[in-house]
């Protein structure tokens, strides 16, 4: 039993029905502006406490655009207090949005026409953040992948030099059996069922889905 590409492990991953409470794309409010701030926010901190940010913004009327580009750095470090790191999140946000509406004009026109180039030229974002927006608040057939996506191919016997060499080797296995039409969703499922498998697998337990891969 070996896991021979990633459309194996995605088959796999699937048959456990990891994301039958989840959202339809696994990330809350998929498609939307907040997708934008979660994913700054998610940054070496747990989900829920960014839950707990953005449920402080929304009550202050600044989950917007608009609201947080114009928006006291001082106020808003406090309101996402929950999720660390709130100097740098505070300022790469309210830059962020700046930057949108200067280049784009409003979230729909952004997440139309953004590159990844572009992401990638923004203070705070990484390859990480830039593919979760890309994927999560765009809309974009791109696979996001990051410390849980490793740690589980790494179980496997499998490990790489680069996030670009991960992207790579979970991205091919996809496209090379699924048609344009379900890239997007196919990936953002993906990602979000090896988060909710890892997070509820011990290391010793990850192997655990090879009977599964043998079928």
């Amino acid at each position: 039993m070996e896991l021979s590409d990633s459309f194996d492990l995605f088959n796999a991953l699937e048959s456990l029905n990891l994301l039958e409470n989840s959202q339809p794309l696994w990330w809350p409010q998929h498609g939307t502006f907040e997708v934008v701030v979660g994913a700054i926010l998610t940054q070496n901190t747990q989900w829920a406490r960014v839950t707990v940010s953005l449920a402080n913004l929304t009550e202050n009327g600044l989950l917007t655009l608009e609201a947080l580009s114009q928006c006291d750095p001082e106020t808003l470090m406090d309101l996402i207090r929950p999720s660390g790191l709130v100097k740098a999140k505070a300022q790469n946000i309210i830059r962020l949005c700046k930057a949108i509406l200067e280049d784009f004009g409003s979230f729909e026109e952004f997440a139309l026409t953004v590159s990844r180039e572009w992401l990638l030229d923004q203070k705070g974002i990484g390859p990480e953040t830039a593919d979760s927006i890309l994927c999560y608040a765009c809309m974009r057939d791109t696979m996001v992948v990051d410390s849980y996506t490793a740690r589980l191919l790494k179980a496997f016997g499998y490990e790489f030099e680069s996030y670009g060499d991960l992207q790579e080797w979970c991205e091919r296995g996809i496209r090379e059996h699924c048609d344009d039409e379900t890239l997007q969703q196919t990936f953002a499922h993906f990602h979000g069922m090896i988060v909710e498998y890892v997070k509820n697998n011990s290391k010793a337990k990850l192997v655990n889905i090879l009977p599964i891969l043998g079928k």
